[in-house]
């Protein structure tokens, strides 16, 4: 695969450069499946990812790829023979000659998934960011790529506590590997970001919040690998300003009025994000061209109240700007749109599996997709240009002219398109390119299908919770 190559296509037949597209992803991962099915069903549930089923589980996947019953969907996530770190891989190599830029940025992040019981592999009640408190649920702490060019999901890992680590039973029954030791979320992020840089992923700078900033361990790493990264603190954390240790809230307080720029963190939905920013050089890095710096947010709209405030340590050359810094900080922001539209268009949180392998096929298999929407995205901007170019010349020749407001073309006046966005480009490729109807029976022959392992899953429920129960109710 030549890099960006897609972009070249010439654009008469928008369905056509889709579908050629997603048949290049397809050939990117179809060498890690030995068996031509395993390699049909891997991309139909692909397409199943794609779709706008609403909840992307076994059955409704299995329904959307046209089998008879979910059983092929759990033989790919469970027994059939493939390896997903080697799908992660080709991942970050279709990334980085796809999105792949000098200015990268890599966000580090983690995610909840919530789940009921306590067999799902990594499971405990524990703090969820996307839920905002304690749940039961699993964490997932992925590294997600920036550029100019889109972004994605790059990697991932599942966050594993002492509490099933130390219960070696519990690990076997959810088939974790005998190699797999605890790790903090930080720790697994070294993983993650020593395997982009093997693969060669051009990074610039690493950001992330405070689980991953107040961990010096990994800033110790990033610095040994002269990479650049912004990475959040908690008020608490104290570092070394003018030969004494200081906490970093002490040091935003001590600030005079001129020492504050404001600088937007990129644009918005709603427009640039602006916010009042400052920077305190630390003391030296004791590395030849580099620095230490901490960067002081605080958002403009709080009003009456105390000022919003956030505390960034930065690790950059010598020479970079405030500006600079401010941009890659805005970046971070990404990932959590990644987690968004994983979750809302991809079914990132929607499997049905409990075990290792089960978790990490699944996450992969959407990872693929992320990355693949990603690029229809640039591809469809491409697409796009010749359209938007055409009207700009229309609305020149048309100002120009002295013709009068009623002779004009009424397109004139329109603004141009805004971009699309994954969630209307996914909706367009479903119904240009893989759209399948099926006949009323099929739908039908699927209602009885589920309604009958249904009646069967409540009947067995019933009777465990009957031969469960206390001796002295009725039975």
């Amino acid at each position: 695969m030549k890099k960006r190559e897609s972009k070249l296509v010439v654009a008469s037949c928008p369905e056509e450069i889709w579908k050629g597209l997603f048949e290049e992803v397809c050939e990117c991962i179809g060498p890690l499946f030995e068996r031509s099915e395993t390699r049909e069903r891997v991309k139909f549930y692909l397409q199943g990812l794609l779709s706008p089923i609403k909840r992307k589980n076994s059955w409704q996947l299995a329904e959307e790829m046209g089998d008879s019953n979910p059983y092929g969907v759990q033989y790919l996530l469970n027994r059939a023979r493939w390896d997903a770190d080697e799908m992660r891989d080709r991942v970050l190599e279709y990334v980085r000659e796809k999105l792949g830029d000098e200015n990268g940025v890599g966000a580090l992040d983690e995610t909840g998934f919530l789940k009921k019981g306590d067999k799902s592999v990594g499971v405990q009640r524990q703090y969820s960011g996307a839920a905002g408190r304690i749940e039961n649920c699993q964490i997932g702490v992925f590294l997600s790529y920036t550029s100019v060019f889109g972004h994605t999901l790059l990697d991932r890992a599942l966050y594993l506590p002492k509490s099933w680590i130390s219960d070696q039973k519990r690990c076997d029954e959810a088939n974790i590997p005998k190699e797999v030791k605890f790790a903090t979320k930080p720790e697994l992020a070294i993983q993650l970001i020593k395997r982009a840089l093997d693969a060669k992923i051009p990074i610039r700078w690493f950001v992330g919040d405070s689980v991953y900033g107040s961990s010096r361990k990994l800033r110790a790493f990033l610095e040994e690998q002269r990479k650049a990264h912004a990475l959040a603190v908690t008020c608490k954390e104290q570092v070394v300003r003018e030969e004494k240790p200081q906490r970093v809230d002490e040091i935003a307080a001590s600030l005079a009025p001129n020492n504050w720029q404001c600088l937007s963190a990129g644009t918005g939905s709603k427009g640039p994000r602006l916010y009042n920013w400052a920077v305190v050089p630390l003391k030296d890095a004791g590395i030849a061209g580099w620095g230490h710096h901490l960067v002081i947010r605080q958002n403009i709209e709080t009003g009456e109240k105390a000022p919003d405030t956030a505390y960034i340590l930065v690790f950059a050359p010598v020479g970079t700007t405030l500006q600079q810094m401010v941009e890659a900080i805005g970046d971070r922001w990404t990932v959590e749109e990644c987690f968004k539209i994983g979750k809302s268009d991809v079914g990132l949180n929607e499997y049905e599996v409990r075990s290792w392998q089960g978790w990490y096929r699944h996450i992969t298999l959407c990872m693929v997709v992320m990355a693949f929407l990603a690029v229809l995205r640039l591809s469809s901007q491409t697409l796009e240009t010749p359209m938007n170019e055409e009207k700009e010349q229309i609305i020149a020749q048309n100002d120009s002219s002295d013709n009068s407001s009623s002779q004009m073309p009424l397109y004139s006046h329109l603004p141009m398109m805004v971009p699309l966005s994954v969630s209307e480009i996914k909706k367009l490729f479903y119904y240009m390119v893989s759209f399948k109807p099926f006949p009323t029976l099929y739908r039908v022959a699927w209602s009885v299908w589920r309604r009958i392992h249904q009646a069967w899953a409540h009947f067995y429920h019933a009777q465990s919770r009957i031969r469960d129960a206390p001796s002295y109710l009725p039975l």
